[in-house]
Parts: C-alpha cells; sequence; structure tokens
C-alpha cells in the first residue's frame, strides 16, 4: 500500500516544491521494474522520515522536463536536495539500508 506521505511533483511546481528543507525525489514510470520494484521501499522512507524530509515522486512520461534539466538518462533515479540544490544522487534499485544511510549523511 502507497504511503499518504509521499507526494507527487510536477514540472510546474517542482522548484517550489524542492525549494526549503530536505526533499527526496524518486524520478520513476509506470513501465519501469526496478521503479516498481522501488516504490514500497520509497514509502517505507517517506513513513520512517515524515516529519523530517519530504518524499516525493515524479512520473518521467507524464513531467519530462525536470527529469531533462536535471540530465536524468536511467530510472530509477533519486535526488536528493536541501534547500534546493542537489546534494546526493542515487541511480538505480537499492535497498533501504543503502538509502537511509545517504539521506542520514545529509539531516
Amino acid at each position: 500500500m502507497a504511503s499518504d506521505k509521499v507526494k507527487t511533483f510536477t514540472d510546474a511546481t517542482f522548484a517550489a516544491d524542492t525549494r526549503e528543507g530536505l526533499v527526496l525525489v524518486d524520478f520513476w514510470a509506470e513501465w519501469c521494474a526496478p521503479c516498481r520494484r522501488l516504490a514500497p521501499i520509497v514509502d517505507q522512507i517517506a513513513d520512517q522520515y515524515a516529519g523530517r524530509l519530504t518524499v516525493a515522486k515524479m512520473d518521467i512520461d507524464k513531467h519530462g522536463q525536470t527529469p531533462a534539466q536535471f540530465m536524468i538518462r536511467g530510472i530509477p533515479t533519486l535526488l536528493l536536495f536541501k534547500d534546493g540544490k542537489v546534494v546526493d544522487t542515487i541511480v538505480g534499485l537499492v535497498d533501504k539500508n543503502d538509502l537511509s544511510r545517504t539521506i542520514d549523511k545529509h539531516l
């Protein structure tokens, strides 16, 4: 079951949505099998870090401008923003522990 703590970002709102605080954005697509496998991990992270981290997903097929801006070439790609700046990038399927370690470095 998807977490209600995971937001959906769009090209139109992306800059404002990532401007403040720590924000994890999962760039994905429905047809991407590794993206579907990562989704429950992203949901768990949203629950685990509620109040300390904003977690969001962006469908690259529906919103292509932002992924192009950040030169996303493969999915899943996770970008971690701190006050509007990219502070970490994860490409590919990762486990929850690796993702948590990456986030913890920036809290």
